[in-house]
Formats: structure tokens, sequence, C-alpha cells
């Protein structure tokens, strides 16, 4: 059997974690590659996506020039912010996946605390 990962590990740590605090509300999952940022509101009772942003998106990219820096980051988390506040959630766990809560992760969190 081949060996779990550290990422692999720390990402079933934290959605153990969330299973127990989410009751009933939304999860923010947020998922980074070299080149975009990516986050989306989950209803773990209906397993739908609820509402969606990412830098990878046509109108975010002609509006700034990089996709996956922090201010990116930042701006991905206020419009995600803005699109759940536009559906009426005001409430979410945030997910942060097996990353650690720094950098780009973080401002994100940041970004969608601010909207």
């Amino acid at each position: 059997m081949a060996q779990e990962s550290v990422f692999e590990r720390r990402k079933r740590r934290v959605r153990h974690r969330l299973a127990h605090k989410s009751r009933g509300r939304v999860r923010l999952s947020v998922f980074r590659s070299n080149r975009y940022v990516y986050a989306q509101l989950i209803d773990d009772g209906s397993h739908s996506t609820l509402v969606a942003a990412s830098s990878l998106e046509k109108d975010f990219r002609t509006t700034s020039g990089k996709t996956a820096d922090c201010t990116a980051a930042h701006a991905i988390g206020k419009l995600i912010g803005e699109r759940a506040l536009a559906k009426g959630i005001k409430e979410v766990v945030f997910d942060r996946g097996g990353y650690l809560f720094h950098g780009r992760i973080k401002a994100l969190a940041e970004g969608a605390r601010s909207a």
C-alpha cells in the first residue's frame, strides 16, 4: 500500500474536523494551482455547489493582470463573498483543504471576510 503524503493527511484531518463544525453551514472550499485560484461554496447536505469563483474567469482575467498571486486571491475572496451575500449566505466554514493558512489561502479568506 502506498504511503499517504503529508498534504493528503492534513487534508483528511481538516475535513474530519470540519464535518463536526459545519452542522448546517455552507463550506467555502479552496483550491490553488500554480496558475489559478479557485473557491466554491458547497452545501454538504444537498451535495451541490451554490456559488463559485476563480481567477480563470474571463472577466476577472481582463480586469487584473496576474491570476495566481496574493492580490488575485484577495480579489477572488471578495468576489465569492459578494456572490454569497447576493445568495443570502452569511456564515460559512472555511475549508483550506491540505494547504497551510498562509499566503494566497490567507489572502482569499481575508478577501471573503471583507466582503
